[in-house]
Formats: C-alpha cells, structure tokens, sequence
C-alpha cells in the first residue's frame, strides 16, 4: 500500500500510527491486499482524510465499512464511483435531499463533491475483503477511526455529525453536544428507511441552517 496522508491529519494522529495496535493493523492489511481482493485501492484507503483536511472539517457522516463489490468503493463513506449504479442506501439519501431542499438527484453516486466542501464522509472500519461485508472489522481499524472522532470532538466545534443507524449512533458518546449539532437517524437502507424515520427528518436543511447560524458556509449537497 502506497498510501499517503493528508498533512494536517497526519499531525493530529500522529500518536496512533506509534501504537503497537497500528503496526499490526497495517501488517494485517497488507497481508490481506496481497493475498486477497480488497477494496477501496490502496491509494483511496485515506481518501476521506485526504480530501477533507482536519481544519476545513464541517460534517461528519459516519458509515460502517467500503462496499464490498468492484468497482464500488473509494474511499468515501456511502459514495461510489462515476459510472456505477446508486446502492438502496444511496438512493434514499438523493431521495432524501430531494425530498428537503429540492435538489435533483444527481447522475453519479460520486460524493467527492461533499468531501471537497467540508463533509468527512468516514468508514469506521477503511477496508474490506470482496464480497465479505464486515470482513476487516476485526482488524483494529475501529481504534483508528475513533481517535479522528475524538480528535474532532475535542478540538472542533459547530460540526455537524449526521449519525444514521444504531452503528454511527454508537459513536455520539465521544461528540459534545453542547457545541456541536448532531443529527440522529435511522439508517437510510430500505430495510431501516421504510420503517420509517429517514425520510422526512430534514436532515440536511437542518445541517445548512446550523453551518450559517455559526457564520460556516453550507454544504452545496
């Protein structure tokens, strides 16, 4: 793995790439790439971090691990790359924003656009074996990823955290709420979202009027 780190990233989690859990975790990894297909590539497993500097932070969407399918993942927590076809969890989330601000949903599930405006689109968990769902969330990478939560809470304020299903809301323990807005929701897979309480939570309306409220640019979503 060929992997860089965004500077400012780099310098808030410094401690951990010392730990002994993160020598092993990076061990393991690389055993599973050259053994296995894995996904996102390489060079895309700190996509979120690279194209979402720590200082320009504005939302943070959590999700659980990569889609497990080629041609998928990049990196981007619910994203997916140009050209592929919108997974049903992604789907409700266009349907969504429609649905709260009127914007068309657009042709690429491509979500590079957010993470270039400030929306940390983090996986707990930053890689995964083909076709295994879950299958690297053993590995340790959710100590990693905890840290750039903390890292977050403890050193940012007014962030947006959009907490979708009983995984992502596991994490709001580490947010203060007192100065930051955290939005709470199912998740918005079929499964969940048909239930109800995804649709019409006016998360992202939500989210923008928090952001302007604070003097902080809204998310062109």
């Amino acid at each position: 793995m060929n992997i860089q780190i965004e500077p400012s990233w780099k310098e808030h989690l410094a401690p951990e790439f010392e730990k002994p859990y993160f020598r092993q975790l990076t061990e393991e990894v690389r055993r599973e790439y050259s053994t296995n297909t894995c996904y996102p590539p390489g060079s895309l497993i700190f996509n979120a971090f690279n194209l979402t500097p720590f200082d320009q932070v504005k939302v943070v969407i959590i999700g659980q691990d990569p889609y497990h399918e080629p041609g998928q993942a990049h990196g981007l927590s619910f994203s997916v790359q140009d050209g592929v076809l919108f997974p049903p969890s992604l789907q409700n989330i266009f349907k969504e924003i429609e649905q709260d601000l009127g914007t068309p949903v657009p042709p690429t599930g491509n979500l590079t656009r957010w993470a270039e405006q400030g929306v940390l689109l983090l996986n707990a968990t930053l890689t995964v074996r083909a076709h295994r769902a879950n299958s690297h969330s053993s590995l340790g990478w959710q100590q990693f990823t905890d840290a750039a939560i903390r890292a977050l809470a403890s050193q940012r304020q007014h962030l947006v955290y959009m907490l979708w299903g009983g995984y992502a809301r596991s994490k709001g323990y580490m947010i203060p709420k007192d100065s930051n807005l955290v939005l709470e929701s199912v998740h918005p897979s079929p499964l969940s979202a048909n239930r109800g309480g995804w649709f019409g939570q006016h998360q992202f309306s939500r989210c923008n009027d928090y952001l302007k409220q604070n003097g902080i640019e809204p998310i062109q979503w």
